[in-house]
């Protein structure tokens, strides 16, 4: 992969898009959702709650995949496979990752603390993704 792709990949994944995760079930099942992350340092962070079956399911397997578009009109597209970690509400890792996964999807600042202070009791999860293999399409 080229500097210039490379850094082309870099700037599509700092947008504030959606992402398709994709978890498995105890029961082998596929599940599939879609949720806000944040890329840094090679790694995908992303807010759960411990209510979810997303959540159940990577207790029972920390494998999970990604896939990120550009939409309708940005054929761009990321699909990450990886592991997670998953850190609770008390991590102080998930305390300042809540923040930063709110603001950069809520660009206004009144509207994200409205936000943040509504979901505040909500058992949240943070969860870190390593990638084990990325693949790219229509970059360069």
């Amino acid at each position: 992969m080229s500097t210039i792709e490379s850094n082309q990949i870099d700037s599509f994944l700092h947008q504030p898009l959606h992402a398709i995760v994709g978890t498995v079930g105890c029961d082998g099942a596929p599940q599939l959702s879609p949720v806000w992350y944040i890329y840094e340092e090679g790694r995908f962070y992303i807010g759960i709650t411990s209510h979810t079956v997303k959540y159940r399911n990577l207790c029972c397997d920390p494998r999970i995949s990604l896939c990120i578009d550009g939409g309708r009109d940005d054929v761009r597209t990321v699909i990450v496979m990886g592991t997670v970690e998953l850190f609770d509400k008390a991590h102080p890792l998930q305390a300042s990752m809540r923040w930063r996964l709110i603001s950069h999807y809520i660009a206004d600042a009144e509207e994200a603390r409205r936000y943040a202070a509504s979901s505040e009791d909500w058992d949240a999860v943070l969860v870190v993704i390593t990638p084990q293999k990325m693949i790219t399409q229509n970059f360069g």
